[in-house]
């Protein structure tokens, strides 16, 4: 059992909404070849449309997933079995997306759909892998935000969901403890990804409170952000 390969599934996300994925640049990206260089099986999640070609060069493993299709997860979940033989070492929940809004000026309808990715995906996950790290006295990963913890101007949303998947965390840790399922919250800082850059287009809606200081705050506000992400 000790010389067993050990496995790491880290996610990512789907389109329309801007995402953080194991595409190009992304932190999944870079945590899968992270653990490539120390000896753990990286398995990578990609988006339908987007290139794998540098998954590939690097001899990742990775396969398709939306995390808030039940049906993908299962399906996913299907073919790591057939792979791991019923271990898995490392789940991170790096899937995330991102909203820049007003708080009173908010769709809910988009916030509904940022919570489906960075909240109940990863509880879609957990719900569904836990026995394979179980197993595996396995670790589960979850990518917060600073944003979770202390609030940024037009992120009221995005740092809700944060600060949900924070709670949630916390309650996880103690009940996987004593099944021997470690479970870490990283609060991350600012880091160079394309999820903002996604973003960038948004616009504030006309004839809104916030009139007088649109476009040109907003703006600023957007391009200081839009090559970083406020994990």
């Amino acid at each position: 059992m000790a010389d067993r390969t050990r496995f790491a599934l880290v996610t990512g996300q789907v389109p329309p909404f801007p995402f953080v994925d194991c595409g190009h640049g992304g932190i999944g990206e870079a945590l899968v070849k992270e653990y490539l260089q120390h000896n753990i099986q990286p398995i990578a999640t990609t988006l339908p449309h987007e290139s794998t070609e540098h998954l590939d060069e690097a001899g990742i493993l990775h396969f398709p997933l939306d995390i808030t299709d039940e049906t993908s997860v299962v399906d996913l979940k299907r073919s790591l079995k057939a792979i791991t033989k019923g271990f898995l070492d490392i789940l991170v929940n790096n899937a995330g997306i991102a909203y820049t809004m007003t708080a009173i000026d908010t769709d809910v309808s988009v916030v509904q759909n940022m919570f489906n990715v960075n909240v109940f995906g990863p509880m879609r996950m957990v719900h569904h892998f836990h026995d394979m790290l179980i197993r595996s006295s396995g670790m589960i990963v979850n990518i917060g935000s600073v944003g979770g913890i202390v609030p940024y101007i037009y992120g009221s949303s995005y740092n809700a969901s944060k600060a949900a998947l924070h709670h949630w965390s916390n309650t996880l840790r103690v009940e996987m403890a004593p099944l021997g399922v470690a479970v870490l919250t990283v609060i991350s800082g600012e880091i160079g990804t394309n999820i903002l850059k996604n973003d960038r287009k948004r616009e504030l809606p006309e004839g809104i409170v916030f009139s007088p200081a649109s476009p040109q705050v907003f703006r600023e506000h957007k391009v200081s952000t839009d090559s970083r992400t406020f994990f």
